[in-house]
C-alpha cells in the first residue's frame, strides 16, 4: 500500500503522526508532570496544521487528488484537531464529569463533521470540481483552542488555576471553560454556518 501513497498522501501521515504524538505527550505529562512534555503536545497541533495546510496544496500541485488521500486526510484531522485538543484540554485541567461529556461532545462533533463533508463535497463542487465553501466551522480551526491553553500555560493558569474556576454542578463537576469546546463542536457542525474554502 505505501508504494501507492503520493507525496501529498505521505504529508497528510506527518499530519496524523503529529497529532498522535501531542497524545501521548499529553499522557507523559499527566504521569511525569513535566512542562516540557505538555509544551512539546501543544507545539505539535500547529504542526499539524501547517500539514494538514500543504497536503491539499501539493496534491493540487501535482494533480494526484484521489479517493485515499481524501479519507487518510479526515482520518488524520480527526486525531490532530479533535482527539488530540480534547486530550490537551483533560491533560490541563478539564477534568470534572461535565468536562469529560464536552470533551465527548467536541469529539463527536468533529467526527460528524468530517463524515459530513466526505459525503457532501461532490454534491457542493462547481463544475470544475472545486468546493466552493464550508458547511459549519472546518475541524482544524481547532488550533485556536490549542492557542488558547499555550497562553493559559505560559500565565500558569491551567490545572486548579484554570480561568473561572470548577462548579459542582449536581452529580459533576464542571469548568466553564469546558464550554468552548462545546461551542466550537457545535460550530463544527452547523449547517448555517458557511465558511468560503481558499
Amino acid at each position: 500500500m505505501i508504494r501507492d501513497f503520493a507525496l501529498a498522501d505521505i504529508i497528510t501521515l506527518g499530519n496524523g503522526v503529529a497529532g498522535f504524538g501531542s497524545v501521548l505527550l499529553c499522557m507523559e505529562y499527566l504521569v511525569e508532570s513535566d512542562p516540557l512534555s505538555i509544551t512539546c503536545a501543544m507545539i505539535l497541533l500547529p504542526v499539524a496544521a501547517a500539514f494538514d495546510f500543504l497536503d491539499g496544496r501539493v496534491a493540487r500541485w501535482r494533480q494526484k487528488n484521489s479517493a485515499l488521500g481524501a479519507q487518510l486526510d479526515s482520518l488524520a484531522d480527526l486525531i490532530s484537531f479533535g482527539v488530540a485538543p480534547a486530550v490537551l484540554g483533560y491533560a490541563l485541567g478539564l477534568r470534572g464529569g461535565w468536562d469529560a461529556i464536552a470533551l465527548i461532545y467536541f469529539v463527536s462533533c468533529g467526527l460528524s463533521r468530517l463524515a459530513r463533508y466526505n459525503v457532501t463535497a461532490a454534491s457542493m463542487a462547481d463544475s470544475a470540481g472545486k468546493v466552493r465553501y464550508f458547511e459549519g466551522m472546518p475541524i482544524p480551526t481547532s488550533v485556536g483552542l490549542v492557542v488558547i491553553w499555550m497562553i493559559l500555560f505560559h500565565y500558569d493558569r491551567t490545572g486548579s488555576s484554570v480561568p473561572f474556576g470548577e462548579m459542582q454542578c449536581g452529580p459533576y463537576a464542571v469548568h466553564p471553560l469546558s464550554l468552548i469546546y462545546a461551542l466550537s463542536g457545535s460550530a463544527m457542525i452547523s449547517k448555517t454556518l458557511k465558511i468560503p474554502k481558499p
